[in-house]
């Protein structure tokens, strides 16, 4: 099962916005990448950091995927336990939830800030903030 970390960042909300993620294949690191995609809301950035990741997964041929992301609204929503309120957020999470289905096996968990400071790193220096 690889490991995916993931952040996004906004510097303003809305604002510049760009997405950090790290993904993990026995302990190992074997891509990482920040990205900046424009403008937008801290909420999408974390968003589109997800999908990102998930679509490198699957092009490396991954079946279980376990992902770690300092977001409790993205966590809890994609596990069912909240609701998307947010009309510019639902098209994101249903695809999220399609890009999911391809997955054998697949967890998401919420992580203390502390232990993603490198997705942090990789998003906030795709917007020029570090």
């Amino acid at each position: 099962m690889v490991e995916v970390y993931i952040d996004g960042a906004s510097l303003g909300n809305p604002g510049k916005i760009g997405i950090g993620y790290l993904i993990f294949r026995d302990n190992k690191l074997v891509k990482k990448e920040g990205v900046y995609l424009g403008m937008g809301t801290n909420n999408f950035s974390e968003y589109m950091a997800f999908i990102f990741s998930l679509i490198e997964v699957i092009k490396m041929g991954e079946k279980s995927c376990c992902v770690y992301s300092d977001s409790k609204l993205l966590c809890e929503q994609v596990k069912g336990n909240f609701k998307v309120k947010n009309p510019n957020i639902y098209p994101l999470y249903i695809l999220v939830k399609k890009i999911i289905s391809y997955f054998e096996k697949f967890d998401i968990n919420h992580i203390d800030r502390e232990k993603n400071k490198e997705a942090d790193r990789l998003a906030s220096e795709a917007i020029g903030f570090v």
